[in-house]
């Protein structure tokens, strides 16, 4: 009984924290982010495949929120091969044109190796600067990576949950990006939150 005293009155006090931030969020006003429109259609045709139905929605709707002042909170859902990786790069392509760094975070080393491959290949080209933090990095580039994000060279950072525990991560930050959220943890999305 005292347990489940206990743990009804943790639940309140989490739940009273998140409706705090989401009312904090609510409030929260951004310049717009925009970028470049014509340079963000060369790159849309550049992309190799033909897009689907759905892939244009989201994206159309994603366009709106970042064209908005107001902050954005949306989940985009689809099967593997949908086509999610490409929405998120044209997403972090335009908070890039627009002077903001980018945060990708995954659950894992193994798909934070497969987003870092999807993001170089396609921003690379376009002079934008993708890094990677992961525990195949040594001590010796973490550091490298963190100076280079303290002199703007690094425009998108790809890692796990650990570049939550950095600040330096943080800098300049207009757009988070987190591949399968139902896998962090609590404290973990606290703390994103």
């Amino acid at each position: 009984k005292r347990k489940k005293v206990s743990a009804r009155k943790r639940i309140e006090e989490v739940i009273g924290k998140l409706l705090q931030l989401y009312v904090k969020r609510n409030d929260l006003m951004r310049p717009p982010l925009k970028g470049d429109i014509d340079l963000e259609k060369e790159f849309i045709i550049d992309f190799p495949f033909e897009d689907t139905g759905d892939q244009k929605e989201a994206w159309n709707q994603i366009s709106q929120d970042m064209s908005s002042p107001t902050t954005m909170d949306r989940l985009l859902c689809g099967d593997v091969g949908f086509g999610k990786t490409e929405i998120a790069i044209r997403a972090s392509f335009r908070a890039v044109l627009s002077g903001k760094r980018v945060l990708i975070m995954a659950p894992t080393t193994i798909l934070v190796n497969q987003l870092y491959s999807a993001f170089s290949s396609r921003l690379l080209p376009y002079s934008i600067n993708v890094e990677m933090v992961s525990r195949f990095r040594s001590s010796k580039e973490i550091m490298q990576i963190k100076q280079d994000i303290g002199s703007g060279k690094i425009d998108v950072i790809v890692g796990t949950h650990a570049v939550l525990n950095d600040a330096i991560y943080h800098k300049n930050i207009g757009l988070l990006v987190i591949d399968e959220e139902h896998r962090f943890g609590v404290k973990h999305k606290e703390k994103i939150k």
